[in-house]
């Protein structure tokens, strides 16, 4: 998997599509999940000619450990997105983003939406939701630096990883290999701990709500692919962020939970590519032979 230096440190991503193709596709998780929750929907957009990077971020998941003095709080994983996004050259971007990746990308917006050209919200957190219950919670009982450690040794068990206080709900179908891969980093590496730490210590819904309210702004096309049997973010909540947003389109997905893309990705790929395809219409076309390379 290629990696790129940034100022706050190593990010590894993936790509696939045509190298080099106009109007890229940002992918962007939330905590403890790592890129390979959009491998589906990255590779589905591939084959109708859609170039993505789906980066993984210092969320929790993430294999190497960023640089001591790094701002790893939501608002400073924004800023890394936009240096990621630079030191790239990427230009007009669509953001795709899910569960706690979605307030990111919010804050991201309200820092610097200038090489942003479109926005894809799956189920995720807005307003004050951020995270929701249980989940803050959760994020409360790992913000210390004593309890991380037991808690995601704890979640190396299946039944407790699987439990509605961690993926059990999230996935229709938790891949236990893929859960398990996610809990390892933190749980053996005292780097990515201490990573997770200033994430969690950082989150405040109140910043959130104010990124969230200020999304009145992006009079860029958006679009909003809900999961409708989400317990936690509720296509109410995604309605509301809908209303918001000049120029939006809300497509429930029946029967789908907060990990849509990972559920659904051939539907939640199918109705981007519609979406994109009817809003930029140069990217409608045949993938040529270039088209599906994915670096891994």
């Amino acid at each position: 998997m290629p990696t790129i230096d940034l100022p706050q440190g190593p990010i590894e991503y993936r790509e696939a599509g045509p190298a080099g193709a106009p109007r890229p596709v940002l992918f962007v998780h939330g905590a403890l999940v790592d890129a390979r929750l959009w491998t589906g929907v990255a590779d589905a957009l591939a084959a109708r000619g859609v170039r993505s990077i789906a980066p993984t971020l210092p969320l929790g998941s993430h294999r190497l450990p960023m640089r001591p003095d790094a701002d790893l709080a939501p608002r400073g994983i924004a800023r890394l997105l936009l240096d990621l996004i630079a030191a790239l050259d990427l230009d007009d971007v669509t953001i795709v983003a899910n569960d706690s990746g979605g307030a990111i990308s919010q804050m991201l917006l309200d820092l610097d939406a200038s090489r942003i050209g479109r926005l894809v919200l799956t189920n995720c957190d807005a307003f004050e939701t951020f995270p929701p219950f249980p989940f803050n919670v959760v994020f409360h009982l790992m913000a210390s630096r004593w309890r991380m450690r037991p808690l995601l040794a704890a979640m190396r068990a299946r039944p407790l990883r699987h439990s509605p206080l961690a993926f059990g709900m999230l996935s229709e179908r938790p891949d236990p290999a893929l859960t398990r891969s996610w809990i390892e980093p933190g749980a053996t590496d005292p780097g990515i701990r201490a990573d997770t730490l200033r994430l969690l210590r950082g989150v405040r819904p109140a910043e959130l709500r104010v990124a969230t309210e200020r999304l009145v702004r992006f009079d860029r096309p958006a679009l909003l692919v809900w999961g409708d049997a989400d317990r936690f973010f509720t296509p109410e909540l995604g309605r509301r962020v809908a209303a918001l947003l000049p120029d939006s389109r809300f497509v429930p997905i029946p029967g789908g939970r907060t990990f849509v893309a990972l559920d659904r990705p051939e539907e939640v790929a199918r109705t981007i590519a519609d979406w994109l395809e009817e809003r930029s219409p140069v990217l409608a076309g045949t993938a040529g032979p270039d088209a599906a390379p994915a670096t891994a």
